[in-house]
């Protein structure tokens, strides 16, 4: 059976998704600030490593992170750790934003390839098709691999990533 391409922007919103969309509610000049705060809430080493969650929208999620020495490795460049955390929060944010209530979001592969040395600050934008968003919708589990660029301030991609998320049925309780 085929579904509409339409289909994937017409579904119910997700919990995540819901939770994002009431920040619309708040002005303008505080929602990037309020956005952070809860998703660094939600999940701490984010608020630890302070990302910045930019935009957020089921088919799309932009997350950056200051080259501040928190993240900061031996060379004054963003840590590979830190870079690895920005591209798999980026991606796993547009999976969360995707999957059912009942299903529960997992990494399942991370591949990261060190192209050159990173400068300055980092930026990671993670997108999924409509067709991945439906299959999310429609199934109990299944795995995609989910597209992200990660830049850095000279516009270059010192890195390349691969992430495949898988998603199942929360387990019962």
């Amino acid at each position: 059976m085929s579904i509409p391409a339409a289909h994937a922007s017409t579904a119910r919103p997700n919990r995540l998704a819901r939770s994002v969309a009431k920040l619309d509610r708040v002005p303008a000049a505080l929602r990037p600030w309020l956005r952070n705060k809860v998703m660094g809430r939600a999940v701490p080493f984010t608020g630890t490593a302070g990302l910045n969650f930019a935009h957020m929208a089921p088919e799309r999620v932009e997350i950056a992170v200051a080259n501040v020495r928190r993240v900061q490795n031996h060379i004054q460049g963003v840590h590979a750790a830190a870079m690895a955390l920005l591209a798999e929060t980026a991606t796993g944010m547009v999976v969360g934003m995707n999957v059912r209530d009942d299903c529960l979001p997992l990494a399942k592969t991370m591949r990261i390839d060190f192209k050159r040395r990173a400068q300055g600050a980092m930026r990671a934008v993670a997108t999924l098709s409509d067709a991945q968003r439906q299959l999310m919708q429609q199934s109990d589990k299944g795995e995609v691999s989910v597209p992200v660029l990660v830049s850095d301030e000279s516009g270059e991609q010192p890195i390349q990533c691969e992430f495949i998320w898988a998603w199942i049925p929360t387990p019962k309780k």
